[in-house]
């Protein structure tokens, strides 16, 4: 056999067994895929390690759209807080809400106060420790355990220009059971055993081009 015959043969080989690699470890693609477009691709880190996502020029930004609509005032104020601090994800700020709704909720719920004091604006924490401290006056305790998050979605967001102060309004719908026992451990309010859900609007803010990255619970609602 011709030498370039055979050199060719050994090529192809070894391109199949590439492709099949390459197909083992990423899978492959199906369906509609879009054109190729001219993309900035911006590396996104922060301490939660999220992974990077992309800019597409003259595109919508799905980091927004997929969580509010397009041209939205919540969708201009969410780009507007992005174009200030370039690290934000919409995506990463409502992982992190989840995780601080389970928190504050619970801590609240068990009269843990201490742990919440970065978390709250003044105003918000007042108004929870005049509900602890009343329990403990009347000799109350809540029994309480979470159960998860069916939901989380933004219903507002606002950026004060002056202020540079951003707000996002949040409604979580949660599952949880409740007890209220009072000193001589009797329930007098609610049952251990029975999920119930529980729906809470809560607003979180901060201001931008700060080095302190954590947002405040500045207001609560239902």
């Amino acid at each position: 056999m011709d030498s370039a015959v055979l050199q060719l043969l050994v090529l192809a080989g070894i391109a199949v067994f590439l492709v099949l690699r390459l197909k083992s470890v990423l899978g492959s693609r199906e369906g509609f895929e879009k054109p190729p477009v001219n993309e900035q691709r911006t590396p996104q880190t922060s301490g939660l390690g999220r992974p990077e996502f992309e800019v597409i020029e003259g595109g919508p930004d799905t980091d927004i759209t997929d969580h509010v609509p397009e041209d939205s005032p919540a969708a201009k104020a969410l780009a507007e807080i992005k174009s200030a601090e370039p690290d934000f994800s919409v995506g990463d700020f409502l992982h992190g809400a989840r995780q601080a709704y389970e928190m504050i909720l619970m801590a609240f719920e068990k009269g843990d106060m201490d742990e919440l004091v970065p978390f709250l604006s003044r105003d918000v924490y007042e108004s929870f420790m005049e509900v602890v401290e009343e329990r403990e006056r009347q000799g109350l305790s809540v029994e309480a355990s979470f159960v998860g998050l069916r939901d989380v979605r933004i219903v507002a967001a606002h950026v004060d220009r002056a202020s540079r102060e951003a707000e996002i309004t949040l409604r979580f719908e949660a599952e949880v059971t409740s007890a209220v026992r009072n000193t001589a451990g009797e329930i007098v309010e609610g049952d251990p055993n029975e999920i119930k859900r529980q729906r809470d609007t809560w607003t979180f803010a901060r201001t931008l081009g700060t080095d302190d990255p954590n947002w405040q619970l500045v207001a609560t609602g239902e």
